[in-house]
């Protein structure tokens, strides 16, 4: 069985949601649950890292045997944050690293569909981590655009975000998660993806190739 969270929906409902759901597949005997999570979840962080560290932490404990995965920032994410030939965060100058969605569910796939091992959870990675600039450069050069990377203070991204309809304290909460994520800690790789699925993860390169019609906001005039 997977376990996995939506994007929209309260985070406290999924959290009860989650819970339930590993508790009816221990009392049905399931043979593994595969839950999706996030890098560097855990109970009392911000945002859906606080959730998943609690529900991960309750599988942990469930009795069944189990899988997390840990994945770094979604590559699918970008092409919603460049408009007009621009895209802002909080992050710094440092490597961040991004993992294409689609290493995700093949990594989930290969744990429901093999034999069942010993669980544990699994850190996946992109095979690389890019500063922002360097993301920004890679964006504009698959598009034949200039896209470039605006760095703001936490209050301005704050601010920024807000504007964009975010409300808070999830604006504040997202802008400070940028500027934590942004020091290095999620700049470290692992070879989990392809430990689990017998080939490397997908770089940006190739995520951008199959997904340049997907930056729509991108190819506007800056």
């Amino acid at each position: 069985m997977i376990v996995i969270t939506g994007a929209t929906g309260s985070i406290g409902r999924a959290a009860d949601a989650h819970r339930a759901v590993i508790d009816l597949a221990a009392r049905a005997g399931v043979a593994q649950v595969v839950a999706v999570s996030v890098r560097g979840a855990t109970p009392g962080a911000k945002l859906g890292g606080g959730m998943h560290g609690e529900v991960d932490a309750h599988l942990r404990k469930s009795g069944v045997p189990w899988s997390i995965l840990q994945p770094t920032r979604f590559m699918q994410n970008l092409p919603r944050d460049v408009q007009d030939g621009r895209f802002y965060g909080s992050y710094g100058p440092k490597e961040v690293n991004y993992i294409d969605a689609r290493d995700i569910a093949e990594v989930a796939a290969a744990l429901l569909t093999g034999p069942v091992g010993p669980g544990g959870d699994h850190v996946l990675t992109g095979p690389e981590s890019l500063s922002h600039d360097r993301i920004a450069g890679e964006i504009g050069a698959a598009l034949g655009r200039t896209v470039r990377y605006v760095d703001l203070p936490v209050p301005e991204m704050t601010a920024h975000l807000e504007r964009q309809g975010v409300p808070q304290p999830h604006a504040g909460d997202l802008a400070a998660l940028m500027a934590e994520t942004g020091d290095g800690r999620w700049a470290t790789t692992t070879t989990a993806v392809e430990d689990l699925t017998g080939r490397p993860p997908r770089p940006l390169s190739a995520f951008l190739a199959d997904h340049k019609d997907a930056f729509p906001e991108a190819l506007k005039a800056i």
